[in-house]
């Protein structure tokens, strides 16, 4: 969330934050590494050999009157969509011994703990102990543009005004759709890897706090963010190609918190891209799936002229510009194809209390510590650079206002979360904390591949520091790629380095669990790597929370939508010209109603349709970047319960001449008699170049 609400380097850290066998600027394996891993593969695994399957499913939720999750603005709620969220799914196996894995990434500006218990729950009603939770990782891309609610934990949804049942149902049925999806379309196939720096896309949203770190470990790396872009490409017998995983590490905060328009933002954009380039179908249950998943975020904004500055006139264009930077470098690396995978498939995980963890000196190089109980510090009200709240960052307990020391630091001040003034301490609130304490640090193995699922967002030296630890530990048994997936399996804010956490930016002041969290988060997942690497299993650790039978909703339902004396519901307010050229926007408005009333999962709210040869052929949807649908309630006589919709069509240069319209599709309620469908369309207009 972007507004509202020391440890000592050990070893050597790879560069730009893959800890690996390779060079920072191409990703080759060394001669060495690539020698090692062969040896240490069975003649199975030496064929390159995975099953592979690829879904994707509409987890699109309330397009009107929910809060938005990720920038905390209470005025910030759906109003309409832009880009329909989704979850993309893939199942990996190993033909050589059947371990499989789950890897998701969805729109989402975070995976809730409740939502993977749920996610889990299903899949084994459906697959029994196939899918489970330590081999299913679900991670978030990170967007601010869509609809929150669907946390149990309090703080993650002060902003909307409690649990929203409709929008948690819609995030777990689709992501459970989308790997069921995925599984339905396995089939053997292959997995190549490649990488790249991508250099024009991010820059370090808190430049300052970086530079605390020493500055040994800062020369080993030639930019303060991670640039490089990981990506797999997985192809299915018969030269069928399913879909990629793209990795690479940026906010997606293109769009900004005035934005009232359900969006993918920037990740979003570029996976449409993709998936449309080849010539993807959302109503087909198998098609081409393209994810791009983040890495280490933490203190990576997308906004390179700084603050909420992207580059484009408004924050559409900024979207384009930043997702068609990731695109552009995802294609390039597709056309490569890159090497090819090759060796088991594997994964641990294990549940810690992360607010009493013990370290010990070895990787706090103090002593031994200890976690604290959770708690955001005063400099997470300043909000970060491209969501900016109220205040200043860098507030600490030495140079903090008399107000603040008084208040905070003389009443909380311990050994523990030291330089942190705390502003709420969410970890000791009764009956429950604000936000979870008991989480799940995740390891999964795809051949020389090893991803680190954390429920944080992880700064860039923090992931470098991590990524090191655990190839430190896998690297004898052929691993030669580590890096770490961030907001996966559930979410407590940030994870910094010990000195990034003294200069209590928002980054610091947003890391739940104090200085030593970095620390633990090494020591214990440099324990899962080990056991990875010996072949032992791991225990599961404490059972976390479950609450869903402890939420309150408390904003109303709809309770009826009524048109405007003498109007019908689907009748034009303001209709379309009657002719445009490319590039222009066609727009018509209707009397709709609440787009709560349904979804529309796997559907729209709104089709542009080209005549041909007497019959009305659907060319775009709410799905499509050049579409927006708004929403607004408009208080209309006698009921007062009325809804203005409006459509937008920006005509793409390449439209063919012809003859158009464009149609809404909604439902409305009635008090007694329940929902019932509407629909309206525009009067038809002609596309012609000038």
């Amino acid at each position: 969330m972007r507004s509202f609400f020391s440890s000592v380097v050990s070893g050597a850290i790879a560069l730009n934050g893959c800890a690996s066998a390779s060079t920072d600027s191409d990703g080759a394996e060394s001669k060495e590494a690539a020698s090692s891993n062969a040896a240490t593969l069975s003649s199975c695994e030496q064929k390159g050999s995975f099953l592979v399957g690829s879904g994707i499913y509409d987890i699109t939720g309330p397009a009107a009157e929910i809060g938005m999750m990720g920038y905390g603005q209470l005025d910030q709620t759906t109003a309409g969509v832009h880009l329909r969220l989704r979850s993309r799914a893939f199942v990996i196996g190993s033909p050589c011994d059947g371990k499989r894995v789950v890897l998701v990434t969805a729109d989402l500006q975070s995976i809730p703990q409740g939502v993977k218990q749920q996610v889990i729950e299903r899949l084994k009603k459906l697959y029994g102990e196939t899918y489970r939770d330590e081999n299913v990782m679900l991670s978030a891309t990170h967007t601010h543009s869509g609809p929150g609610g669907y946390s149990h934990y309090a703080l993650y949804s002060l902003s909307t005004f409690g649990f929203n049942g409709q929008n948690f149902e819609a995030v777990v049925d689709g992501i459970v759709q989308s790997v069921v999806r995925a599984h339905k379309n396995l089939a053997t196939g292959t997995i190549h890897i490649s990488e790249d720096n991508l250099l024009d896309a991010s820059i370090n949203a808190s430049p300052n706090a970086y530079q605390q770190n020493p500055a040994a470990e800062r020369k080993q790396h030639s930019n303060d963010t991670n640039k490089q872009m990981t990506q797999i490409r997985l192809t299915q017998d018969g030269n069928r190609e399913i879909g990629l995983i793209n990795w690479f590490a940026v906010h997606p905060t293109s769009m900004g918190n005035q934005n009232r328009l359900i969006s993918g933002d920037n990740k979003g954009y570029a996976a449409y891209r993709f998936e449309k380039a080849k010539g993807a179908d959302y109503r087909s249950s198998k098609q081409f799936v393209a994810a791009f998943a983040q890495k280490d975020e933490g203190d990576v904004n997308g906004n390179i002229f700084g603050g909420t500055k992207g580059g484009g006139k408004d924050d559409f264009e900024s979207t384009l510009i930043s997702g068609e930077k990731q695109l552009k470098k995802a294609m390039e690396l597709y056309e490569k194809t890159g090497e090819v995978l090759r060796g088991p498939v594997d994964f641990r995980s294990q549940y810690q209390e992360w607010d009493g963890l013990r370290v010990s000196g070895r990787y706090t190089a103090d002593g031994t510590r200890s976690t604290c109980p959770a708690a955001i510090g005063v400099s997470m009200l300043a909000g970060s650079e491209d969501g900016p709240g109220f205040g200043r960052e860098g507030v600490s307990c030495e140079n903090a206002s008399w107000f603040w020391k008084n208040l905070s630091c003389d009443t909380y001040k311990t050994d523990c979360q030291r330089e942190k003034p705390i502003v709420f301490e969410m970890g000791t609130q009764k009956p429950y904390p604000w936000s979870p304490e008991v989480m799940p640090i995740q390891l999964v193995r795809l051949g020389s591949l090893a991803l680190i699922g954390l429920p944080f967002e992880v700064t860039t030296m923090a992931g470098r520091r991590l990524s090191q630890t655990v190839y430190d530990q896998l690297k004898s048994v052929g691993v030669t790629r580590v890096f770490v997936v961030g907001l996966s399996n559930a979410y407590a804010g940030y994870l910094t380095t010990g000195e990034e956490y003294r200069a209590q930016n928002y980054e610091g002041a947003s890391n739940h669990f104090g200085p030593w969290t970095l620390a633990a988060a090494q020591q214990e997942s440099a324990k899962i790597a080990v056991a990875m690497a010996r072949g032992e299993s791991v225990s599961s650790g404490p059972k976390p929370r479950d609450l869903r039978n402890h939420q309150t909703e408390m904003q109303l339902g709809v309770v009826f939508d009524s048109a405007p004396l003498g109007k019908e519901f689907g009748d034009v307010i303001n209709d379309v010209k009657s002719t445009y050229a490319p590039g222009a926007t066609a727009k018509v408005s209707f009397w709709g109603a609440n787009p709560r009333n349904n979804l529309r999962t796997q559907d729209t709210f709104l089709t542009v349709e080209k005549k041909a040869n007497g019959a009305w052929q659907t060319i775009a949807t709410d799905g499509d970047w050049e579409t927006k649908f708004h929403w607004e309630e408009n208080l209309c006589f006698p009921t007062f319960a009325c809804s203005r919709v409006s459509v937008e069509w920006t005509i793409p240069e390449e439209a063919a001449n012809g003859i158009y319209r464009i149609r809404y599709f909604g439902d409305r309620k009635n008090a007694i008699t329940g929902i019932h469908p509407i629909a309206g369309q525009s009067s038809q207009f002609e596309v012609k170049r000038r």
